[in-house]
């Protein structure tokens, strides 16, 4: 017999807890819980299709379809080919193109979580932030019904998974990112091999244009890393997201601090005038070099620092 106190109880139940890696490391529990943060990235986001195949749904990534949509402002990012130069000239500023864009594409995401994403000050390790991202931008695909594959890079081997849409799929893409995440943990940090052969590995696996996302801090980018993206960003919509610690914007509070680089202790001071303008110059320098190639090679560019909801920074367009 249903009672009334069996009714309540259904209704009041408290969903389970998720196992969480407290910010160490990311557990699956964590990524699937990450579903629920995709429906605010899809208000932020949404274009609607016309698509048969996908009926009537908003997708987050804009594509380059056939169907003449609107023109608006030219933003930075915008595909320069698109840009309608009569009305550019009649306004005096840049306008583009937007076209309704196809559906059952491409999503592909490219993971960092090699040995330099294991840092972190608040919140979480840049490697934790970089993994819900993903899953992040994988629940969204998977509710656009476009098809989503991943490339982890751990440091030393590259794991892919083809692209694909269901949900089966991206829980096995979230257990790999959860193996790798937890016994980063138990592994030195040693040299790693360089990531262009990551992004030449996903570069070979592109069957259409798609849309790309390399989510990253980009310190270790190299010039064959360089070359691999430039040429990625030829067949494909790029988007750097630089996962980024607020101790990497911002000097640390004065005084002295003892840090281990490579297994040597280092004391430095941080309260000279100079240490603190030096600091801030060095990674205002490594973004601005990121940006000015996003810029070069019409590669969008999203920051996301740490300790702020990850959801509420991932304004896709």
């Amino acid at each position: 017999m249903v009672t009334l106190e069996k009714i309540k109880a259904r209704i009041f139940k408290k969903p389970p807890a998720v196992k969480s890696g407290n910010g160490l490391f990311v557990t699956i529990d964590e990524l699937i819980a990450e579903r629920k943060n995709a429906a605010y990235i899809r208000g932020l986001n949404t274009r609607l299709t016309t698509s048969r195949q996908a009926g009537d749904v908003k997708s987050a990534f804009k594509g380059r379809g056939m169907e003449f949509e609107e023109i608006r402002a030219y933003n930075f990012g915008d595909d320069v080919r698109d840009i309608d130069w009569r009305v550019t000239a009649r306004k005096l500023n840049p306008y583009t193109k937007l076209y309704a864009e196809e559906k059952d594409r491409e999503i592909y995401v490219l993971l960092d979580l090699s040995p330099a994403m294991r840092f972190g000050t608040r919140k979480e390790l840049k490697s934790v932030a970089a993994a819900k991202i993903a899953a992040l931008l994988g629940w969204l695909s998977l509710e656009n019904k476009d098809r989503f594959g991943c490339i982890i890079f751990d440091g030393r081997e590259s794991y892919i998974f083809k692209p694909q849409n269901h949900k089966n799929s991206l829980l096995a893409i979230f257990k790999k990112i959860a193996e790798i995440s937890q016994n980063s943990l138990r592994q030195p940090s040693e040299e790693t091999l360089p990531a262009a052969k990551a992004v030449q590995l996903l570069q070979k696996s592109l069957k259409s244009y798609a849309t790309v996302f390399v989510i990253s801090d980009f310190i270790n980018m190299d010039d064959a890393q360089k070359r691999a993206m430039a040429a990625l960003a030829r067949r494909a919509r790029v988007y750097f997201i630089n996962v980024f610690d607020v101790l990497e914007e911002v000097a640390p509070r004065a005084g002295e601090y003892m840090i281990e680089n490579r297994g040597d202790d280092l004391v430095f001071d941080s309260r000279p005038q100079a240490f603190q303008e030096a600091y801030r110059s060095y990674f205002a320098a490594q973004r601005s070099e990121i940006k000015d190639f996003c810029h070069k090679f019409l590669c969008n560019y999203i920051e996301v620092r740490t300790d702020i909801e990850l959801y509420k920074q991932l304004k896709i367009g």
